[in-house]
């Protein structure tokens, strides 16, 4: 049973670690938060402003969750170590098992709520605002783009976020030009921030009768949402608006009239353009939306202190700046450049599950920031 002694040790030693996490979040404050917005909403006329109201109520399931998530977390450890008593006290091991895979997944989870702490930068509290676009190579860098555009929106609906197409730009043949989709979530961007890139794959080409090896190229780039409060100013003069007709086969993801949108910002060269609404004004919107993103996140990518300081020689990524590569063929991995973390199970990372890249990055981060303190 020295197993079991052995997990009481360990989770002992996690008990300082649930504290400083406790502390970190600031729970008390969050509770204190949540009895003011709750009061707020019970008052009188508290609907008659909609977008305020909306804004409170999603602030509130917001910090609700951070402390059901804690306790949650609490509520594991507890557990585990009752498990380790009852084992010994009955000199059952038959639990170890279930002990051994609860403790992995207490340990993840405890990890994970860690490194949200660190999103601490300006935007990380926001929504995120991905926009996928196709490398050279046609047809499979295309395939290629639609794979990480269905990689990245079941990541989201793992996380019960929620996604929105705002532009979409079919392939030739088969899979995606470019496409851009809003991700709402609690820290989206903070933790999506990290997939900004370059993004490598290695495979057999369904679309080569020859069966040989390709290697294909797409890039995301990833912004966070920010609100029309004047923080991000978008001048009249400084935009150039084109009004098109949508193109691609599209199904039902485009619009065929001539309400599709596009904005070129002046001072920077930034292009964006939106085609999936039927109204030409919500195309506008999203363009807008879409601008106002791109420039705070090269703001805070570049250290900016205001966007007028951006320079467009500033704004592309660059191919070379590879990030991970997904491996089908002749084994099958997924390695992150920056990090070293690497996933085998190259189907689960496809079907979302890189939340082993995220944590490794921030942790990274983190490393760095501890170092120059």
């Amino acid at each position: 049973m020295l197993e079991f002694e052995e997990y009481k040790g360990k989770l002992n030693a996690r008990k300082g670690a649930l504290e400083d996490l406790g502390q970190a979040l600031r729970l008390d404050e969050a509770e204190r938060e949540i009895a003011e917005l709750e009061t707020e909403s019970a008052q009188d006329g508290f609907w008659n402003n909609v977008q305020h109201s909306q804004q409170v109520q999603q602030r509130i399931k917001l910090l609700k969750g951070k402390c059901e998530k804690y306790q949650k977390l609490q509520g594991a450890w507890d557990d585990l170590y009752t498990m380790c008593e009852m084992a010994l006290e009955e000199e059952d091991a038959s639990l170890l098992p279930e002990l051994e895979e609860e403790y992995t997944a207490f340990e993840e989870n405890l990890e994970a709520m860690r490194l949200s702490t660190l999103l601490t930068g300006e935007y990380d509290a926001n929504n995120a605002i991905l926009t996928f676009h196709a490398g050279a190579g046609g047809t499979e860098a295309q395939d290629w783009t639609q794979m990480l555009y269905r990689m990245y929106t079941m990541w989201t609906e793992r996380h019960g976020f929620k996604y929105t197409l705002m532009d979409y730009q079919d392939g030739e043949e088969a899979g995606i030009k470019s496409a851009t989709i809003k991700i709402e979530g609690e820290n989206a961007y903070g933790y999506l921030k990290s997939e900004n890139g370059v993004h490598r794959l290695v495979r057999i080409s369904p679309y080569d009768a020859s069966g040989r090896r390709h290697t294909s190229f797409a890039a995301v780039e990833v912004m966070p949402e920010i609100e029309d409060d004047g923080e991000i100013e978008l001048r009249d003069e400084d935009i150039k608006m084109d009004v098109f007709r949508s193109s691609g086969a599209g199904g039902q993801k485009v619009n065929k009239t001539s309400s599709a949108v596009r904005l070129t910002h002046i001072p920077t060269g930034i292009v964006v353009s939106s085609q999936v609404e039927r109204s030409h004004f919500q195309n506008l919107e999203n363009c807008k939306s879409m601008l106002r993103a791109k420039l705070a996140e090269i703001k805070e990518r570049e250290h900016l202190e205001k966007v007028s300081d951006i320079k467009g020689v500033q704004l592309k990524i660059e191919w070379g700046s590879q990030i991970r590569s997904y491996v089908f063929m002749p084994y099958t991995l997924a390695k992150d450049t920056r990090t070293g973390f690497e996933n085998s199970n190259i189907g689960a990372v496809m079907d979302g599950d890189i939340d082993g890249f995220i944590n490794a990055y921030l942790a990274m981060q983190a490393d760095k920031a501890d170092k120059r303190s």
